[in-house]
């Protein structure tokens, strides 16, 4: 079982997302059934490694949320079906969250 909270590269959750250090940057956050794909690098560009990473944490159950997506993300969601929504959180306020 993968812990809510912080996956960072290399880490056990990580390593079971394919989350590594030689392939990105960054972090991810679990939240029960979701996981929040926010602030990557790709280390390696145009090799897949993004697909591979969304394929393996949907292949594990998880659904990929991606908050505040720059352009170039955006158009990788929208060719992997994902939708634009608001969420609203009492501390964050309103955010544009990409998902399933």
């Amino acid at each position: 079982m993968i812990p809510d909270g912080m996956i960072e590269p290399d880490s056990v959750a990580g390593k079971a997302f394919g989350f590594t250090a030689d392939k990105f940057e960054g972090w991810l956050w679990k939240t029960g059934d979701r996981v929040m794909i926010s602030m990557i690098v790709s280390l390696k560009e145009g090799r897949g490694n993004l697909r591979a990473l969304f394929d393996t944490i949907e292949g594990l159950g998880f659904k990929v949320a991606v908050p505040t997506p720059f352009a170039r993300m955006k158009k990788i969601l929208q060719k992997r079906g994902f939708e634009m929504h608001i969420e609203h959180d009492s501390v964050m306020g309103s955010c544009e969250v990409w998902q399933k």
